[in-house]
């Protein structure tokens, strides 16, 4: 976007700004008076919002107001009266507690949000939250808040950005397409000391994803001030081991303060630049400039900076230190006439995008389906359907397959593992790698718009990037590693449930099951920690075809995250249709009944998930053989489940029938819920132990023979009377009551 060309400020050009600040060296960028004044208009929005607020970070909205500016006026492609505009660059505040940084860009830049927006921050009903929320504001593109992961999701967006370009306008040189974009990042000193974006960074050099720029903002400030204390790395030395372009912009390097936002520029148009790296520029602040007291210290970063530092800071600016919240018409004006240049923007962009319509139409149709969420007619027609056998196989064998069928008719599915793709069967059979030329290999050979995702042993990072992926809006990526190590990904698990993002986690390995590789390996208490998440849906089918159902079932799903939980055992492939089991299609409806009672109404309901679900059909036919009429309930996703009406749960699950026995090799926190007072829990209340998997199902007690005794003490207790929170275990027998406890 053009230079402002700022004009004269008409009361002459400094305003009682303190000579001994030094003005910006903005030439080359054509900043006059009027941008100067924006800027420190930029600086006191920051300090007088968090002082209103009593909380805050304003130091860091202050020293970086040159870099925001410049990069909303002059560098980033994009439409304030169109925030969802194709051709838009992204904007990602990695260290999204300087919200104000992108906030007053957005007030100034004419996104909707006005000044009482920023009078209102971190208060309630506000679109000003204490850090940028997806979804809530207008103009975020994500949801920033811990450390790391904004920088780490921007590596997915730009990865996302190259596989839509090579789904829609692959053959198009190099910035010629109306898809070509650029993703920019501010990061800080925080972001870089995470560990995610280690991970996300070295997958982006190995990517050499030129599409993506990162300022790092090294200010050397933290909570607990001087980074000194904690960090000391080179860090542009260890972004160019990384394969990284890298450049320093020092604002400090004469000895006093001066911004050089010409370096800045220059920088970012060499960034530009470079398409065959990722470009990282180390942008050398003082937190918090031109505080006179407060400058440099770790309280500009997170406390406000009090009344006489703020009124001390305008009248070095020259601004009324009596006033908040100033911004003089013409700064506001000549600000917000980026929206003019923001639409002749859009203007000039539109040409090329309608000839690319008119020149493809079947990759146009397939960018309208996309846009729109939509599926193809008949999609679910390619889906797998697997002959019963009772040998079986494993529900992420299964998954495979799944993913293999969908490949040719969803080419916005794509995915891959944390070098686990043989453990996860997260590979799409005959789909090239997303990688570049000179880095496939002879196992998996592929292209920069390839399909197969290798995120490499970086679960913390595969969790963020798929987040990027998903916020680029049009694909649909997931993400495999074992079920254990979910535990890596959990950071951005959950601010994928917070905003609301339809990636799939394919988490296989998902108990005892998985056998020698012993404890370490076991998952014990993560099905529980998961669904403790609001909004992520966990699925553990029971045999291949509910596999399939499920698939299906997360895909029709566009607002919110899933994750799948398979064995790595094989379970058997149940009959089904009349005369044998419920059709598996009862599987979308989160529970079923998968075997009824022979009776109108069950003495007892086996509920189960996963593999465990054929540990309840056996029990099944012990209790018959005892003369006890049970019903199987599998019940793959409670989220889905709890979703249904009420009328349909309690087909499913009578509430007249109190008896009910949960089976789920993991711990039972949470299945008091659905089993009731009289309710019985086989589960698995400790880590597990290296040995054959059938050999640890017994050794723990998780039999037929034990839900079949779990049912019986469920049978004698709802005999008994209600025992709100169930039974103590050890408690003394009362009259028509029972010892036994869940």
């Amino acid at each position: 976007m053009a230079p402002p060309n700022a004009p004269e400020a008409p009361d002459g050009p400094d305003r009682g700004r303190d000579p001994k600040l030094a003005l910006p060296v903005a030439d080359a960028a054509g900043w006059g008076p009027l941008d100067v004044r924006a800027v420190d208009t930029v600086r006191l929005l920051a300090a007088d919002a968090v002082q209103k607020a009593g909380h805050g970070h304003p130091g860091t909205a202050m020293s970086l107001a040159p870099l925001a500016y410049l990069l909303f006026q002059q560098v980033m492609r994009h439409d304030p009266a169109d925030d969802q505009w194709l051709g838009r660059d992204r904007f990602v505040l990695s260290c999204g507690h300087s919200s104000l940084t992108l906030y007053i860009q957005l007030y100034l830049s004419g996104y909707g949000m006005e000044l009482e927006d920023l009078k209102a921050l971190r208060t309630w009903g506000s679109s000003t939250p204490g850090h940028p929320e997806y979804r809530h504001t207008r103009g975020v593109e994500i949801t920033t808040g811990p450390l790391g992961q904004g920088l780490a999701s921007a590596v997915g967006m730009a990865m996302a950005a190259r596989r839509e370009r090579g789904l829609l306008d692959p053959d198009a040189p190099a910035g010629t397409s109306p898809f070509d974009h650029h993703v920019y990042v501010v990061a800080s000193d925080g972001d870089l000391m995470e560990g995610v974006t280690s991970e996300a960074s070295s997958l982006a050099g190995h990517q050499e994803l030129g599409n993506l720029v990162v300022f790092y903002d090294s200010n050397h400030i933290s909570i607990e001030d001087d980074t000194d204390i904690a960090f000391s790395e080179d860090v542009t030395a260890r972004y160019a081991a990384y394969g990284w372009h890298v450049q320093t912009v020092d604002f400090t390097r004469t000895g006093d303060y001066v911004e050089d936002v010409d370096a800045l520029l220059a920088a970012v148009e060499a960034a530009k630049n470079e398409s065959g790296r990722p470009s990282l520029i180390l942008l050398r602040t003082i937190i918090g400039w031109p505080a006179p007291t407060k400058q440099n210290t770790g309280k500009a970063h997170g406390s406000a900076l009090g009344d006489d530092e703020v009124a001390a800071t305008k009248k070095l600016l020259g601004f009324d230190p009596d006033a908040d919240f100033t911004v003089e018409d013409d700064v506001l004006k000549h600000a917000r006439a980026v929206r003019e240049r923001g639409a002749e923007a859009h203007r000039a962009w539109e040409p090329g995008y309608q000839r690319w319509r008119s020149d493809n139409p079947e990759r146009a149709a397939l960018l309208d389906r996309l846009l729109e969420q939509k599926f193809p007619d008949g999609w679910t027609d390619s889906l797998p359907v697997f002959d019963a056998d009772p040998k079986g196989i494993a529900t992420r064998k299964a998954s495979g397959d799944v993913l293999s069928a969908l490949a040719p008719v969803l080419p916005e599915l794509w995915g891959g593992s944390a070098d686990l793709a043989g453990s996860n069967n997260t590979t799409m059979e005959g789909e090239p790698s997303f990688v570049p030329e000179g880095k496939q290999t002879g196992e998996f050979p592929g292209d920069p718009y390839g399909r197969t995702l290798h995120f490499g042993i970086r679960e913390h990072a595969m969790g963020a990037v798929l987040n990027g992926i998903a916020l680029q809006s049009l694909t649909r990526p997931y993400g495999g590693t074992f079920l254990i190590f979910s535990d890596y990904m959990r950071p951005a698990v959950r601010l994928a449930a917070l905003m609301k993002l339809p990636v799939t986690y394919v988490w296989t390995h998902d108990s005892i099951g998985l056998g020698e590789d012993g404890p370490t390996h076991q998952p014990v208490e993560q099905l529980a920690a998961l669904r403790a998440i609001p909004g992520l849906d966990v699925v553990r089918p029971a045999d291949a075809n509910e596999t399939s159902v499920c698939w299906r079932t997360v895909l029709e799903h566009h607002d919110r995250p899933a994750g799948l939980a398979l064995t790595r055992q094989p379970l058997p492939v149940l009959e089904r249709g009349e005369g044998a089991y419920a059709p598996a299609s009862g599987a979308a409806r989160g529970g079923y009944v998968l075997a009824d009672s022979k009776s109108g109404t069950p003495d007892v309901i086996l509920i189960g998930t996963g593999s465990e679900v054929h540990i309840a059909l056996e029990a099944r036919e012990l209790l018959a053989a005892e003369g006890h009429d049970a019903r199987v309930v599998s019940l793959p996703c409670r989220e889905w489940f709890a979703d249904q009406p009420y009328a349909y749960q309690d087909e499913v699950l009578p509430p007249e029938v109190r008896a009910r026995v949960s089976v789920e090799a993991a711990v039972a926190q949470g299945w008091r819920d659905i089993v009731g007072d009289a309710g019985r829990m086989v589960s698995l209340e400790h880590f597990g132990a290296s040995a054959a998997y059938e050999r640890l199902y017994e050794e723990f007690g998780i039999t037929p023979r034990a839900v079949a005794d779990a049912a019986l003490a469920s049978i004698r207790a709802a005999a008994g009377p209600v025992r709100p929170g169930g039974e103590r275990a050890g408690a003394t027998p009362t009259e028509g009551g029972t010892a036994d406890a869940g």
